[in-house]
Order: C-alpha cells, then structure tokens, then sequence
C-alpha cells in the first residue's frame, strides 16, 4: 500500500496497528486494519525499505503516527545487502 493510501486510512481511523520490522540490516512497515495486514511499499509497488530505524520512525511520525511497534528480532546490522 503506498504512502497516499496508507495516509488516508490514518486519517479515517482504519489503522489499528503499525510496526516498523527490522529484516537484516532494513527496516520496513505493517499496518493492521480491521480486515487484513498492509505493508507499506513505494509508489512502483515494491516494499518500502528503510537502511536505518531513525529514518523509518520520522517517516512513520510524519503520517501522524505517535505509537508503534517495532521488531528487532530479525535485526542483524552488520548485514550487507545485495546490489541487484
């Protein structure tokens, strides 16, 4: 669900959890609704991604969002990523 999307669920209410999932060394974000769970991705349909928690968090905050959860334990920072 991209960021327009996922804003206007904010805005309605329908959100009724978000967490920020770290996966290796990056982070992205889920959202529970009443029906189902949505993973933030971009505007080309790919999940949003994150290389740092502070960048994922300020993102998170600028849709309006005081509380989330977050899981770390998938966390492995020192893991590089692959360039494909």
């Amino acid at each position: 669900m991209n960021e327009k999307t996922l804003r206007a669920l904010i805005e309605a209410g329908a959100i009724r959890k978000v967490r920020i999932i770290a996966d290796g060394s990056l982070f992205h974000v889920e959202a529970d609704t009443s029906v189902t769970t949505v993973t933030a991705t971009t505007l080309a349909g790919s999940i949003k991604t994150w290389s740092t928690l502070d960048t994922c968090a300020k993102w998170v905050r600028g849709l309006g969002l005081g509380v989330v959860q977050i899981n770390l334990a998938r966390w492995t920072p020192d893991q590089r990523g692959l360039r494909l």
